[in-house]
This record gives structure tokens, sequence and C-alpha cells, in this order.
């Protein structure tokens, strides 16, 4: 079952976003309103040169500054994807930084991931603490999502890695989070319709319709929580030093295999079973959205690849038809059903964060703030 709208199909004539995006508009030219935004606020305050490096550099004297004589600077999420993983050797090799590295063990990691961590970790000589979620409380609350119909499979686990680090953070007092989040890969986000964002009430509304397991140790923090008072009175600073550098993720690769042995993998957010399969099967199957088209486009935008290249890695399946239906069959099975069960689950009909109890109202006036203060300058709806 295929996602469905009204619009005529297009495609933009510079990137390789599309109407699958119901929201998309095109100029006369044919020109998305990602690119537009792109050109007109995003790459003109964006300076990741010489002038970057420096702000950079006085950005990770002033953390060691107010750190001083703690055992950590800072502390980072690690997932063992190409952007956390070089995150972590810039914060240590150009920024002089004794970060913590901060991992969750969500049940569906591959054994990629976990190595790629553990070489980095070893090389730089880093501490690193793992937060295990509990499987019956993770099982349950990904069976319910399933079961809500929604396009955000992915959510339960996304929610448990940032309120997972943030509760740490806060609770061992470490002010500065740095993050892999960057402009140079990231800069097309995906819309809301293919990936809503994190929204506590609508996780605990569907928990509530769907779930059977209470959450009493399941990592929770909603964006009032960690905007408000974690960042507001807790004085928490977030930081994306990738955003200060020029970030080309060919050579981040390069040199991530060269210097620690870090393996890649065939396409963004791939080091999760899980996430492989929702992002490579379970979306564009169900609902017609292939989050390749953000990454891809992103990659376009920062001239880092071509929309040619770009559209004949469209051509192709996201992962092999396969590899899918192993990876269908083994989900299935730790999540306690049958795999008959689940193909049920997903033919069932599609719905949205509409259809449950959400804040989006509050979200989308607190993203509207930031935009408006020049904190966030990506496309949001």
């Amino acid at each position: 079952m295929t996602y469905r709208h009204n619009k005529k199909y297009q495609i933009c004539t510079n990137c390789v976003m599309d109407t699958s995006d119901p929201q998309i508009t095109f100029d006369e030219k044919g020109q998305c309103d990602f690119c537009s935004n792109y050109y007109t606020t995003i790459k003109p305050s964006w300076h990741p040169g010489k002038e970057g490096k420096k702000e950079l550099l006085h950005i990770a004297e002033k953390i060691k500054k107010e750190t001083q004589g703690k055992k950590y600077n800072c502390i980072i999420g690690m997932s063992g994807g190409v952007d956390s993983s070089y995150l972590t050797y810039i914060a240590t090799k150009v920024m002089g930084l004794k970060p913590l590295i901060f991992t969750v063990d969500s049940g569906w990691n591959l054994n990629i991931a976990v190595e790629n961590i553990e070489k980095i970790v070893k090389a730089l000589n880093l501490d690193m603490y793992t937060e295990v979620i509990n499987w019956q409380e993770m099982k349950d609350l990904q069976l319910a999502f399933f079961k809500s119909q929604v396009p955000y499979q992915d959510l339960p686990q996304d929610h448990a890695i940032f309120a997972g680090l943030y509760n740490y953070a806060v609770k061992n007092g470490i002010k500065y989070v740095l993050t892999g989040g960057n402009i140079s890969t990231e800069c097309v986000k995906p819309p809301f319709e293919w990936t809503y964002v994190n929204d506590i009430r609508m996780i605990k509304d569907i928990h509530k319709k769907f779930g059977k397991v209470p959450l009493k140790t399941f990592p929770l923090c909603g964006m009032l929580k960690n905007r408000l008072y974690y960042r507001g009175i807790k004085g928490i600073k977030v930081i994306k030093p990738l955003d200060y550098i020029p970030y080309v993720k060919e050579d981040a690769i390069k040199l991530l295999e060269d210097q620690f042995g870090w393996e890649q993998y065939k396409n963004k957010h791939y080091e999760n079973v899980f996430t492989r399969f929702y992002e490579g099967y379970y979306l564009p199957k169900k609902f017609g959205y292939d989050k390749r088209r953000c990454y891809f486009s992103s990659l376009i935008l920062t001239e880092q690849m071509t929309r040619e290249e770009a559209m004949k890695e469209l051509e192709e399946n996201p992962y092999d038809e396969k590899q899918a239906m192993e990876d269908m069959t083994f989900i299935a099975k730790k999540l306690g059903i049958s795999v008959k069960e689940f193909e049920k689950i997903i033919g069932g009909k599609n719905k949205t964060y509409r259809d449950y109890k959400n804040q989006s109202g509050m979200l989308n006036f607190f993203i509207h703030i930031a935009q408006r203060v020049g904190i966030e300058k990506r496309n949001f709806r």
C-alpha cells in the first residue's frame, strides 16, 4: 500500500526531491523549495573553511576552560555511523577535547556498528558508557508503533537515544553535548509526513492505545523538557562541530578507514537492522517515501554528488530484496509475532501523527521561533 495524494508527479530539476513530499513546491524553473531555502538561507551563513575552523577552535578553548578539572569536557552520542565516528575524531584530534562516548543498545545494532565504535574508542583511548534499553519495553513500544500504522517506525529508537543521552548528561553534570548533525549531509530534512519529530505526547498516546508493557525504565524526554528545562535552566549546550569545518563524506570515510579500520555500509543509518528494514522496505513499500531522496539531495546541494548519480542510485532498490525478507523474518521473530501477522500489520490503513494526540502546534511554534532567531535554517514541515 503506497501513499497517494492529488498532486501531479513532479521532481525537482536541481535535486531529487519530488511530490512524494505532499507539501513540496516548485518555482517557474522547476526548482523545489528545499533548494531555494538552501541557496538563500543556509549557504550564505555557512562558512566551513578557515573562518569556521577558527570559530570551532575558539569554542573548544571555551569548553576546556569551563570544564577545567572535570573528567570529561563533553559527551558524544555514537552510533558507529560516519557522522558520529568522524565527529569523535574531530572532537579529540582537532578540538583537543576529552569526550565521554555514549552509546545505546536498543537490541538492533549490527556487529559492524559495534565494532566501528569499539575501534575508534580504543584507538582514541576514550571512556564509553552504554545504556541498555529494557528489551521488553522497547519491543512493546515498537510493536505498538507498527500497529499504529504511522510512517515513523524509528521514533522509539531515536527517542531512546535522544532521551538517554540528554538525561545522562544532566544527571552527571556534563554541560556540553556534541552531535554529528550537520548541514553538509543533512541540509534537506525529511518532511514531517516521512519522519515526524520527537513528540512525546504522540509516543505516549500510541503506547496507551496499542502497548501492553508499562514504560518503567524506558528513557523519556520531551522537546519541552529538553529545550526549556535542560537547555534553559540546567545549562546544557549543544554544539555541531561538523558545521564549522569542510565535511566531505567520502573524505571522512577514507580517513576513518585508514586510521581506525572503520567499515562502511551501504546507506546512511544502515548500521542498524531495524532502521535498514524501516528505511529500505517499510517506508518505500507502504508509503512511497524513499529517504535516500533527502540524503542524496543534501549531497547534491553541497556538491558531493551529481544529480545524475543520484537518479541512477534511485533506480536501484535501497537494499537487496532477499535481505529485506530475511530482515522482516528476523524482526517479526524478535518482536514476538509471526511473519504473517507482521505482513498483516504492515498492510493496514496508513495513518499519520494527526490520527493521534500530538504536540504539533507547540512543536511548530518552537521550530518557527528557532528559524526566526537563526538557530534552525532548514525547511521544516
